[in-house]
């Protein structure tokens, strides 16, 4: 099982996915208070949801490259698994957000009064972005086996 990641200054968005790995959804949001604090919420999660590998999201810039807010994510991410002892893995986040929120909006919800929704949201993005891309990578594996 994986656990999505949207890792902000405030809060982190958290999501997971169903047990045959095609659906992702969001969880819960997270408000950030300390470190510490953090990670117990989160070892909670795992160990409730028998994760074996975290997906991040990290925010590349629009010209591809790492930011001042992707370097922080990494940062916390490293911190997070060495405690963890889980695997991790990145997803290039760029616009998950922006498109949490238009969801947010088609649903005729204030994006301004829910930001801890587009957090969970954007979380259930980045998951089911790695979850799509892990399964076209072990179909074309498939493919290529005689």
């Amino acid at each position: 099982m994986a656990l999505g990641l949207d890792v902000g200054h405030k809060r982190i968005g958290i999501a997971g996915c169903d047990r045959t790995g095609l659906i992702a959804s969001g969880i819960t949001t997270l408000h950030r208070s300390s470190f510490e604090r953090d990670v117990e919420q989160i070892k909670q999660i795992i160990q409730e949801r028998d994760v074996e590998v975290l997906v991040v999201g990290l925010p590349y810039s629009m010209d591809g490259s790492l930011g001042f807010q992707a370097r922080h994510v990494q940062k916390f991410t490293k911190r997070l698994t060495t405690i963890l002892q889980l695997p991790v893995e990145y997803v290039d986040e760029r616009l998950t957000s922006y498109q949490a929120e238009q969801m947010i909006i088609a649903q005729k919800i204030s994006p301004s009064r829910n930001k801890g929704l587009i957090d969970r949201f954007a979380a259930a993005l980045i998951l089911q972005q790695w979850l799509d891309i892990r399964r076209q990578k072990k179909k074309s594996d498939r493919e290529k086996t005689p």
